[in-house]
C-alpha cells in the first residue's frame, strides 16, 4: 500500500514511517519542516521513500498523485501552541484537515487515518467509568476544539467510497529521533535527569492516559489497512487496557528510574482543569491487528536511557530541539517563518 504521511518530521511521524516501510508499505511524506533539523547529534532520521515540503495549508491535488491511504498527523500538536494564537491553530488543525479530506476524497482515495486526542474528553471530572467513544465531549483548549470540529467535518464526507478514521490517542510518550520533552511523562524524566527532582505542578489527582509513540503508529497503521466496514467513519481511544494513570503515578514511576531524584508534589491548582480515564476496549478488541507492546515502566526506561546515554543537561533538554512552542518562536524571531508560521522565501 501507499501511504502518505502528513508531518512525518514531527515526533511522531518518524517512527511511523520506519513501521510502515517495515511493514512492506511504500511512504510519501508531507510536512513543511518546522522541526526537520531538530535531531540530537547520534541519532538517525528515518526518511520516506518520498518527501514533500509543503505547508499543510497549500496541499495540492497532485501531492496525492498514486496514494492509497492517508495518515494525518500534521498540525500545531498540542494545548500551548493553541495559546500562541487559537485562531492559527484552527486554520491548521481544522481548516486544513477538512481541505486534506475534500481533496482525497476527491482523488480516489479511499481511507483517511487522523490522528485526534483523548483531550476532547477534557474536563471530564470523575466519571463512574471510564469514558468510551461514545462519551460526550468536553474541550478546555483550541487544540482539543480543533480536533472534535475536525472529526465532525471529515465524518460528514464519508461515504461509500470515502472512509475516514478517527484515532483519539492519549498523551504521547517515548523517544524519537525528533524527541519531545513538552509532554508530561517525558518531561518529568527530564528534570529527573537533570535537576535529580520530580516536580508535579498540581495535587497530582488528575488522570492522563499515556500511550507510546510506537503503539500510535502501529494502531494508525492497523486502521489503514482494516476491512473498511471494521473501520468506516469510526473513532477508536488509543492506549492499553492499564494506560490511565493519575499524575502522581507518572511521576512516581518516573522517579523509581531515577533513584537519585526527590519527588515533589506542589498541590498547587494551576488553569489546566483536564482530568479524565479513557476506554480502549474498542481499539484493543475491534481494531485489527492493534496490540500494544509498551507499558508505562518500559517506556520510563526507555527515555530514561536516552537522557543518560544522551548526556543531557537542563539547557539542551528545555531547549527548542526538544520543545515545540520554543521551536516555532524561534523561526518567527529568526524570520523563517511569518507571524502565521508561513515559510518566508
Amino acid at each position: 500500500m501507499h501511504l502518505l504521511i502528513t508531518g512525518n518530521t514531527g515526533f511522531i511521524g518518524p517512527v511511523m514511517t520506519r513501521l510502515a516501510k517495515a511493514w512492506g508499505h511504500e511512504v510519501t511524506g508531507l510536512d513543511v519542516g518546522y522541526f526537520k533539523d531538530n535531531i540530537p547529534a547520534g541519532r538517525a532520521d528515518i526518511p520516506p521513500d518520498r518527501q514533500i515540503w509543503r505547508d499543510i495549508r497549500e496541499v495540492q491535488a497532485s501531492d496525492l498523485d498514486g496514494v492509497d491511504a492517508i495518515i494525518h498527523l500534521a498540525g500545531l500538536s498540542n494545548d500551548p501552541m493553541g495559546a500562541l494564537n487559537a485562531q492559527l491553530t484552527y486554520d491548521i488543525n481544522l481548516d486544513s484537515t477538512i481541505r486534506l479530506g475534500e481533496l482525497a476524497k476527491q482523488a480516489g482515495i479511499g481511507r483517511f487515518v487522523f490522528a485526534s486526542s483523548c483531550s476532547i474528553y477534557g474536563a471530564a471530572g470523575e466519571s463512574p467509568a471510564p469514558l468510551d467513544e461514545t462519551a460526550p465531549f468536553n474541550p478546555v483548549s483550541a487544540y482539543a476544539v480543533s480536533k472534535v470540529k475536525s472529526e465532525e467535518g471529515l465524518s460528514a464526507l464519508a461515504d461509500d467510497h470515502f472512509s475516514p478514521v478517527f484515532m483519539r490517542n492519549a498523551t504521547a510518550y517515548g523517544v524519537s529521533p525528533r524527541t519531545r520533552f513538552d509532554l508530561v511523562l517525558n518531561n518529568l524524566a527530564g528534570w529527573a535527569h537533570t535537576a535529580n527532582i520530580v516536580k508535579v505542578m498540581s495535587d497530582g489527582t488528575p488522570w492522563r492516559p499515556l500511550v507510546h509513540i510506537e503503539d500510535i503508529s502501529r494502531a494508525a497503521l492497523s486502521a489503514a489497512t482494516a476491512p473498511r466496514a471494521t473501520v468506516h467513519n469510526q473513532a477508536f481511544n488509543i492506549g492499553r487496557d492499564d494506560a490511565n494513570y493519575q499524575v502522581r503515578d507518572i511521576a512516581e514511576a518516573v522517579r523509581d528510574a531515577f533513584r537519585n531524584a526527590v519527588l515533589e508534589i506542589t498541590g498547587e491548582t494551576g488553569g489546566d482543569s483536564r482530568s479524565y480515564r479513557v476506554s480502549f476496549d474498542k481499539a484493543l478488541t475491534r481494531l485489527p491487528g492493534f496490540a500494544p507492546e509498551w507499558t508505562l515502566e518500559k517506556g520510563v526506561e526507555e527515555i530514561a536511557r536516552f537522557l543518560r546515554e544522551g548526556g543531557l543537561s537542563d539547557q539542551t533538554f528545555d531547549s527548542r530541539l526538544f520543545i515545540r512552542l520554543k521551536q516555532l518562536q524561534h523561526l518567527m524571531d529568526s524570520k523563517t517563518v511569518d507571524g502565521n508560521l508561513r515559510v518566508l522565501a
